[in-house]
């Protein structure tokens, strides 16, 4: 292979070597892609977090060479991404002005690119994409680097992709290969990516060593928690006979929870073809109410935190109605199954990793209605893998 630059002139390429294993490319004993990257969670979020954690801090130059000079200053994050990379940013808004105390916007990075910005000084300009050749992302970033944003971070699942090579400071997810076209592994890698960066940002602004150490272990234990979720697969499978004959489905949480909420609906709608939205749970009463019946399955997602008591409340709502709940809830959130409500217990988790966890099961629903309705699972209809066209 010869190749030449734009006037012809023949020039030299590096050669990266593609890592993955010829079982990147396999299913094994999986029935689908999806299944086979739902169960490599465990794994490929142990990989992100290797290398930029120790046991009880974030190593800071693991983003960069000069991670700590460009974060030292920031006092307002803008998120852009498309899709599930989307949600994954509207999650790290949540921990970034909790845990760091800087403001954060998250925007669709195709309106972002076609409207006038007001930029704060000391503006970190943060992109996610699983493929680093989304296009609208490419063109916000572009964009940016004329705009006078202090610095570019992509968050990004391929090595020398453009979006990498062209953004200041880089955090590798290490999902591999993802095939499905529903993006599962690829979402919960880039949300250890981004609870690592918020960390290394918070330091900057009076983050104890005492919280860091205890956020830092809650990601330890998250391989491990989600193993605990695929063990309740065969559970969720039965779970998911109840939406074979449904046309639409709604997804309700609070907080943190609310993008994986929105997720969840995605993942649902994207494969299975069930129309399928999702609300904060507080909103019930602001228009969603009216289309809750007994044909409307209602999703919610209940870790046992600060927000649990007035979560029951809105699911109490529904249940009036005569909606019928999927509740999948922290054991101790005392969330009790009952006529009309069906609850998934799952492990305790800390509030700050529970977003990663919470999304699991619902991936592994949204696998099972599709199987059940006979769906191309890996290859929706009229989408691809990489949106690189607007």
């Amino acid at each position: 292979m010869t190749i030449h630059d734009r006037e012809g002139t023949p020039v030299e390429r590096k050669i990266i070597r593609f890592e993955h294993g010829s079982d990147s490319a396999d299913k094994g004993e999986y029935r689908h892609f999806m299944l086979k990257e739902i169960y490599e969670q465990p794994r490929v979020i142990k990989a992100t977090m290797e290398g930029r954690i120790t046991d009880n801090r974030v190593l800071e130059q693991a983003l960069g060479t000069d991670a700590a000079n460009l974060l030292q200053d920031v006092n307002h994050v803008q998120i852009i991404a498309c899709g599930t990379s989307y949600h994954a940013g509207m999650v790290a808004r949540y921990w970034i002005e909790e845990l760091a105390g800087v403001a954060c916007s998250v925007e669709v990075a195709s309106e972002f690119r076609y409207r006038k910005h007001v930029i704060q000084r000391d503006t970190l300009f943060l992109c996610i994409s699983q493929s680093g050749e989304t296009a609208d992302t490419l063109a916000a970033l572009r964009q940016a680097k004329q705009a006078g944003f202090r610095a570019a971070l992509a968050i990004c699942n391929v090595p020398g992709s453009s979006l990498v090579r062209e953004s200041d400071l880089v955090i590798m997810t290490q999902a591999g290969p993802e095939i499905g076209v529903a993006s599962t592994k690829a979402f919960t890698t880039q949300l250890t990516a981004l609870l690592i960066f918020t960390l290394a940002l918070a330091r900057h602004n009076g983050l104890t060593e005492e919280r860091e150490a205890e956020i830092v272990k809650a990601i330890h234990q998250l391989p491990g928690q989600v193993d605990q979720v695929l063990a309740l697969d065969a559970d969720i499978a039965e779970m998911s006979k109840a939406f074979m004959d449904k046309n639409h489905s709604l997804f309700l949480g609070r907080g943190s929870q609310f993008p994986v909420a929105l997720e969840g609906a995605l993942k649902l709608k994207e494969i299975s073809y069930i129309h399928a939205e999702a609300y904060p749970a507080g909103e019930l009463k602001h228009g969603p109410l009216a289309l809750v019946d007994s044909e409307m399955p209602v999703v919610t997602v209940a870790p046992n935190n600060t927000l649990v008591e007035k979560l029951k409340s809105n699911l109490e709502e529904v249940r009036a109605r005569g909606g019928e709940l999927f509740v999948f809830a922290d054991s101790a959130a005392g969330v009790k199954a009952e006529e009309g409500i069906h609850v998934m217990p799952l492990p305790s988790v800390h509030e700050i990793t529970a977003p990663i966890v919470y999304t699991v099961p619902l991936q592994l629903l949204s696998y099972h209605v599709a199987v059940l309705k006979g769906t191309d699972v890996d290859q929706p209809r009229n989408l691809a893998k990489s949106v690189t066209v607007e």
